[in-house]
């Protein structure tokens, strides 16, 4: 593939140095990931974003989180069409193969997904109503929680506060879809957890299920 090219010698040497250091002085835990497999207790579902790091906010090692990411960090509901369907084939790979114990939907502030979802319903980005729109297509799994947020009224900066809130919500609903996330949560051997991540002042907030309601942790 004539379009591929060598990294940037910037990105070569910040990996020659986090081998140097990182690597080296870590070799034997690296030599046992290699070994043994993975084996991770918990999943994670996280937002493309740049700016969520969730390995550093919760200070885990290397092999402790399966980590999938996509665009506002959303799960689509159960179906078994025989398309193409990344997160939940993450989703599956980390329950059945993995056996993870939790699996934690992670939503973060300021996020641009949630934001051109909100654009997108009140009528204010058409291109992502067209259909060759990936974006728009995926932010679909979200507007059911939009028209729910927009009948509450409030202006746009409350009302995409609501949805980047909704959308952890709305992915835990759609796990409960998936037969053999629900067996598990039915038989205690999955948790499933809910949280939303203030990127300007590092607060963590948890959904209460038996509260509806995010707390702050």
């Amino acid at each position: 593939m004539k379009q591929a090219r060598l990294l940037p010698k910037s990105y070569i040497l910040r990996y020659h140095g986090w081998r140097a250091t990182e690597f080296e002085e870590n070799q034997s835990w690296y030599t046992r990931l290699a070994d043994g497999g993975q084996h991770p207790r918990a999943m994670v579902i996280s937002c493309c974003d740049s700016r969520v790091h969730v390995t550093s906010i919760f200070g885990a090692e290397t092999g402790e989180f399966f980590i999938h990411r996509n665009i506002a960090n959303l799960v689509p509901p159960y179906a078994p069409d025989g398309d193409h369907h990344g997160t939940s084939a993450a989703i599956e790979y980390a329950v059945t193969a993995l056996g993870v114990a939790h699996i934690m939907v992670i939503g973060h502030s300021d996020c641009g997904g949630v934001r051109g979802c909100h654009q997108m319903c009140s009528g204010k980005a058409p291109e992502l109503e067209e259909k060759s729109s990936f974006v728009g297509r995926w932010m679909d799994i979200l507007r059911p929680g939009y028209e729910e947020i927009a009948k509450k009224g409030g202006d746009e900066t409350e009302q995409i506060a609501a949805l980047e809130r909704k959308g952890v919500v709305v992915s835990l609903e759609n796990l409960m879809t998936f037969p053999f996330i629900a067996e598990r949560v039915e038989s205690h051997e999955l948790s499933l957890h809910g949280l939303l991540w203030n990127i300007r002042d590092g607060h963590m907030e948890c959904y209460d299920g038996n509260e509806d309601a995010f707390v702050k942790i």
